[in-house]
């Protein structure tokens, strides 16, 4: 897999929100012309693009921020986990509870409430910029 990509409507917001998770910004760009148009079936798309890189620089997240066509919003906007379709990023941390308190400087707000499964993980969900949903696994042991 190369990446996941997102479509954000405040481009800066959610580029914080995944640098504080962790990620680096990889680059930034603007994407226009025929070949987006044909690649993803729209026309006249014009859009800034930041792709984002885990640390391990095995993973990538490309956020999008189309500026034409306009993004159409997602209905119901904060779905529950059991819609349809992609619903959220897992990313393994270390510390569940200091990157928890830092997403929410971010304004990230817990979807459940962090668990325990077993003795193998901590777990939890949170809901950032745009309404997505990240996933945060801390190993335990």
């Amino acid at each position: 897999m190369d990446n996941v990509g997102i479509v954000v409507d405040d481009l800066d917001a959610a580029t914080a929100f995944f640098v504080e998770l962790g990620m680096e910004l990889e680059g930034e760009a603007q994407i226009e012309g025929l070949c987006a148009d044909r690649t993803v079936g729209l026309d006249g798309v014009r859009c800034d693009i930041a792709m984002m890189r885990t640390p391990d620089g095995h993973g990538r997240l490309e956020l999008a921020k189309y500026h034409t066509p306009a993004a159409v919003g997602a209905r119901p906007h904060n779905p529950p986990h059991n819609t349809l379709g992609m619903h959220r990023v897992m990313f393994a941390v270390d510390d569940i509870e200091d990157v928890v308190a830092r997403l929410r400087t971010h304004g990230a707000e817990l979807v459940g409430e962090l668990a325990q499964y077993e003795d193998s993980y901590r777990l939890c969900y949170l809901r950032g910029p745009e309404g997505i949903i990240v996933a945060l696994a801390e190993q335990l042991g």
